[in-house]
């Protein structure tokens, strides 16, 4: 499995450079249509502003007109199902919803976008492009399905105010991965000895809701040596005893963790707010969670508490290795069927250009990174002149998205595994080790079953 090195992302960055020399304006059409376009709404206002103007400028720029609706995330993946189902659909949507792409791709819905992402390819980070390269079970072969426009990344989210108060120093955290979780525990009971009586070491999502559950305990996979999981080529490696191995202790810290009383005792209900939740209340010192929606959030309700909160980025694992961590793509797709597919594909080139992304990505105050490295890089917006109470949390986001190993997250590999999420199958069993209803083998022999189980059902094979 490949992963992005420094010595590829120089590469990439000068002929960036070269190809941005070379690159030619945008150029508008001669007759005016329109594009029917569905968006998720953003966690931040300024996200949603931000794709305004991006379609306005569109506009201005092409002749054409965007028909767009700002949806928010639940009911528009509920939208978009319905309308790839009925054959009814947009012209260009946000399906809000990662693994809808590598399924979708797989029941020969989207259009082909290679298109689009030919042109920019070598300028691309190499995991947004793993992201997009679907698996058609009609072609028998993969093709680029999606538009990659943005990153998320999912750094640690620590109250330095808390660590201080526990009588810690945040200058004596340890960089390797087990010693940093270790790090917190103590700090519970002398915070609750102070009358914090409901503040935990950490607000980890541990159930069966949602999508921070699966990203917690994948990335905790990840850790521990289980990169290959799910291979490039969309098998599942389940005989592999190290990625068991990964699997199994990912389990087990993360059951220990919640046995022994370091998380909130309701976590394993909680859905995908209610750690974010937890970590504004002070109800947790630590948090794992993706982009920065933890801080962005803190912005117009408690900014000065912002000034106390670390955003930290994956630690090295216990060998002392970069652990390479996912690098989630927001996309777009073009759905089979639309009515104004030439537009479509018009906005999209649009929109692809680095420029053109960076800027958008910028308006929406980082909370999505670039999807170019040399965007990324190179602009000191993001580690120097962005907003100020919010530049000290992107440094370490293009860090861990720019100058380490990344990942795609293993369904854009093939839908097998977008579906051994939907059914939260390795969550339901560290669920079952945390309330003492299997033992760490048992759980992960079941859900490892049940895996290959659904793997059978989406073979991939070559045309």
């Amino acid at each position: 499995m490949s992963t992005l090195t420094r010595r590829s992302l120089l590469r990439a960055s000068l002929g960036a450079a070269a190809g941005s020399m070379l690159a030619r304006p945008y150029v508008a059409n001669a007759q005016a249509k329109t594009a029917t376009v569905w968006w998720v709404q953003g966690f931040a206002p300024q996200e949603d502003v931000a794709f305004k103007k991006l379609c306005a400028d569109y506009e201005k720029a092409s002749g054409n007109k965007l028909d767009f609706s700002i949806v928010p995330f639940a009911p528009l993946r509920q939208k978009f199902i319905a309308a790839v189902t009925s054959g009814d659909v947009p012209d260009l949507v946000n399906p809000a919803f990662g693994p809808y792409v590598p399924e979708q791709a797989w029941a020969d819905k989207l259009e082909d976008v290679s298109d689009i992402i030919e042109p920019n390819k070598s300028q691309l980070l190499e995991a947004a492009l793993a992201s997009v390269y679907c698996y058609n079970s009609a072609t028998r072969k993969r093709a680029y399905y999606a538009l990659p426009y943005g990153g998320a990344l999912t750094p640690f989210h620590i109250w330095a105010s808390l660590v201080e108060k526990a009588g810690y120093k945040t200058s004596d955290i340890p960089n390797k991965w087990d010693k940093f979780i270790d790090f917190f525990e103590p700090m519970q009971k002398k915070l609750q000895a102070q009358g914090m009586r409901h503040t935990y070491s950490y607000g980890f999502v541990i159930g069966t809701v949602g999508i921070d559950p699966i990203n917690t305990q994948e990335h905790f996979t990840l850790a521990y040596g289980g990169e290959d999981t799910v291979t490039k080529d969309g098998k599942l490696n389940s005989k592999d005893p190290k990625v068991r191995e990964a699997a199994a202790k990912a389990m087990n810290r993360l059951a220990t963790i919640y046995k022994d009383g370091f998380n909130p005792p309701e976590s394993l209900n909680w859905n995908d707010a209610d750690d974010n939740n937890s970590f504004h209340s002070k109800l947790c010192i630590v948090d794992f969670d993706g982009t920065l929606s933890t801080e962005i959030a803190m912005l117009a309700s408690m900014p000065e508490e912002l000034k106390n909160v670390i955003t930290y980025p994956l630690p090295l694992d216990d060998e002392g290795k970069q652990i390479p961590g996912f690098f989630g793509t927001f996309t777009a797709v073009i759905p089979k069927g639309a009515k104004n597919l030439a537009v479509a594909k018009d906005f999209a080139k649009y929109f692809m250009q680095p420029e053109i992304e960076n800027d958008w990505m910028k308006g929406g105050i980082g909370r999505a990174v670039p999807v170019y490295p040399h965007q990324a890089l190179n602009d000191p917006w993001w580690t120097k002149s962005g907003p100020p109470e919010v530049v000290p949390h992107l440094v370490p986001m293009i860090e861990q998205g720019f100058k380490r190993p990344t990942l795609p997250v293993w369904y854009s590999y093939t839908p097998a595994w977008a579906e051994v999420e939907s059914k939260h199958i390795f969550q339901l069993a560290l669920v079952d080790i945390a309330t003492g209803k299997a033992t760490v083998k048992e759980a992960v022999d079941k859900a490892f079953a049940q895996a290959e189980q659904v793997f059978a059902r989406y073979p991939i094979q070559s045309a």
